[in-house]
């Protein structure tokens, strides 16, 4: 890596006009205290210099259920779902009270906004937030984002905050996305246990193959682990990513040397692809032979009927579904234009053999993805 190329990306997230700024719970609260109002208050200094600065700019904030701890007398974090929920219950009021305060004093209006990992999977709810996240930028009103920890379930929770802010990244098609914690970027390994070696920017997935990244602390759920996921899941998107300490938060929203850089690919993926890819249910499979495979993963061509060579559970026209090879891989995923009953009479035919009403594509490449 160049200095020019490590440049090049924060120059982009320095001047990004719309930012999504994700603050974990390390940074907000602590166990015996519960939230920290004078740190919440340094952060929003930061992120307000960065709006008169120019910038849109969404929080996507953690620290609801650490919020909860200390006034419910739990003495740690819960471990089971129902005392999670009513920690969160506590603490989402204390914790969206606290950003109110903190921007009141700039004379902002604070709104909240609780999402599940079921609103993204939904392509209805999804738009739905979209447009409710793009009304209140329009109207100057701040969103602090969480996800609703007091309905999610075990099955339909993003498990973190780091992969909420990546598909709050590009549900607002912002053009950078900023991770504030308590690290102050990514090593190769953990800083405390040895020599471990700075990086200051990822370029592409080869940049981490000596990575070893650990897992969450006493207060949130993430670690390293999961903001290296969301960074590499948010730059695929193409939206750059900035790794940064909570500390140094002035610092990385005002485009210094903060942190470690994550750079975007070349071509921003489409919301509708995004959505397809990282974001939606699945409701069953197509099991593919090898032509079929070369087809859609590498050619990127529509999947038709005379390459399928089977289907697995039951959906409808308009579910995603995932693609799978002779070997039950995955390869890619896609909106289907049949139901799961249809498909069966229809696979292994070649286009010309089926009636008319069935000629058309069985996922098309425009909503097809490759894994």
């Amino acid at each position: 890596m160049t200095g020019r190329e490590a440049t090049g990306t924060r120059e982009t997230i320095a001047a990004a006009r719309r930012v999504v700024v994700k603050i974990g719970s390390s940074a907000l609260t602590s166990l015996d205290g519960g939230l920290d109002a004078a740190r919440l208050g340094v952060l929003a200094e930061a992120i307000e210099a960065r709006m008169r600065a120019g910038s849109d700019v969404v929080i996507v904030s953690s620290g609801a259920v650490s919020a909860g701890i200390a006034p419910l007398g739990l003495g740690h974090r819960p471990r089971d779902l129902a005392t999670k929920q009513a920690a969160a219950a506590v603490g989402q009021l204390a914790l969206v009270g606290e950003w109110q305060r903190a921007f009141a004093r700039h004379d902002r209006t604070v709104a909240q906004v609780l999402l599940t990992a079921g609103d993204f999977a939904r392509r209805d709810a999804h738009r739905n937030a979209q447009r409710t996240l793009d009304r209140l930028r329009t109207l100057h009103a701040v969103a602090v984002v969480n996800e609703n920890d007091t309905v999610a379930t075990s099955e339909i929770k993003f498990g973190d905050n780091d992969r909420l802010a990546a598909l709050v990244a590009h549900l607002v098609s912002a053009d950078a996305l900023v991770l504030l914690s308590d690290v102050d970027g990514l090593y190769d390994s953990d800083p405390r246990k040895g020599d471990a070696r700075f990086i200051d920017e990822v370029r592409g997935p080869e940049d981490l193959d000596e990575v070893i990244a650990g897992t969450g602390g006493t207060l949130g759920t993430g670690g390293m682990a999961t903001k290296l996921s969301a960074a590499v899941l948010s730059a695929d998107g193409g939206v750059p990513v900035l790794l940064a300490s909570a500390s140094t938060a002035a610092e990385a929203l005002a485009g210094g040397q903060a942190g470690t850089v994550f750079a975007a690919r070349p071509q921003r993926m489409s919301a509708r692809r995004f959505w397809v890819r990282h974001a939606a249910d699945t409701s069953g499979a197509l099991h593919l032979d090898a032509g079929a495979v070369r087809a859609v993963a590498q050619r990127r061509r529509s999947l038709l009927a005379a390459g399928i060579t089977g289907v697995s559970g039951h959906f409808s026209e308009g579910d995603v579904v995932v693609l799978q090879g002779p070997d039950d891989a995955a390869v890619a995923r896609g909106v289907v234009s049949y139901d799961s009953s249809e498909l069966p009479h229809m696979i292994g035919h070649s286009t010309g053999e089926l009636p008319e009403d069935l000629r058309h594509a069985v996922v098309h490449a425009d909503d097809l993805v490759p894994l």
